[in-house]
């Protein structure tokens, strides 16, 4: 299959997993699936653009001609792509540790790249191009407050995946095989699992963070390239790996703590009543309990250690 079919089969695979949990809520009374605020309809729009549409078609050409071992790894550019654009662009706070461990997987990146020669620096290009997309996304999806994860991917799915879709069957006609049933399962649990639990995590943690965490996937990447499609282990994956592990460590030596406001607000995201930031009660449940619905938060001025997440996109001298 061409790159954008095969990239819209795996985000209607997404869709169409997530499509019965996201009719249950709205079936339940739950609130709109779309966000009602500009602002947010926006940041899903640039989602959809740069991480359903543009990126996957990028990621698929570059493994069309590079070795999957070393694509898995060079995904990793994300993790720099997402920092970068994250303090340039939305003011997430990033200390010397955290610039350190993304030089190195920069320098991890690049060593990947120039394997293989010509084909791995074109391969690499196209991947480093979906990085720079995913990385939008990434910094995009965590300041998305009006819907669900759930939700969120659904539409990401959707949208991007019928486009591409289209895009591909216009470019180069195919008929429908039973290899698409694959292509939509890989979708539903690699796209639409994995990216409601990155959401997830990108709202608490913030986007550079749980990309940091999220790095550790190229591992599992290079695993199975090599048990299960029998690629060789080359030494410069052995050294990139290295990198990377140590790279990652460097990401979390940070931490965070000052005084700091809280602007009078009103969203909707999923919390918990016991995490210092959320003071409204409810009679039927414990403070403990995680859910979802519209609230409003008083403006509040303190200092504790804290995560650049939906409540701490503040400004620093």
């Amino acid at each position: 299959m061409s790159p954008p079919v095969l990239a819209g089969l795996f985000y209607l695979g997404a869709a169409a997993f997530l499509a019965p949990f996201v009719l249950r809520r709205r079936l339940r009374g739950g609130h709109m699936s779309i966000p009602s605020d500009k602002r947010n309809r926006l940041y899903l729009l640039g989602a959809i653009l740069f991480g359903g549409v543009l990126g996957p078609v990028l990621l698929l050409s570059g493994l069309a001609i590079a070795r999957a071992g070393s694509v898995s790894m060079l995904l990793n550019l994300e993790t720099t792509a997402t920092a970068v654009l994250a303090f340039f662009l939305f003011r997430e706070h990033l200390g010397r540790w955290a610039w350190l461990g993304n030089a190195g997987v920069l320098a991890a990146g690049l060593l990947l790249s120039i394997e293989g020669g010509r084909p791995g620096i074109t391969g690499g290009l196209f991947v480093a191009g979906a990085a720079v997309c995913w990385g939008l996304d990434n910094n995009l999806t965590a300041l998305i407050d009006g819907i669900t994860p759930t939700q969120s991917t659904f539409w990401k799915g959707l949208v991007a995946g019928t486009t591409n879709l289209t895009i591909g069957l216009l470019l180069n006609p195919v008929s429908p095989s039973p290899i698409w049933i694959t292509a939509l399962i890989i979708g539903g649990l690699s796209y639409g699992v994995s990216i409601v639990l990155y959401i997830s995590s990108a709202q608490s943690l913030g986007a550079t963070r749980s990309q940091m965490i999220f790095a550790t996937a190229p591992f599992f990447g290079v695993l199975m390239a090599v048990l299960w499609l029998g690629e060789g282990l080359t030494v410069a994956q052995v050294v990139a790996g290295g990198l990377l592990v140590l790279s990652l460590g460097f990401l979390f030596l940070e931490s965070h703590d000052h005084s700091h406001e809280h602007t009078a607000i009103t969203h909707t995201h999923s919390h918990v009543h016991d995490d210092g930031h959320h003071d409204h009660t409810h009679a039927d449940q414990e403070d403990s309990q995680r859910h979802t619905h519209e609230h409003t938060h008083n403006r509040l001025v303190h200092s504790h250690p804290h995560w650049p997440d939906l409540h701490h996109r503040h400004a620093h001298k």
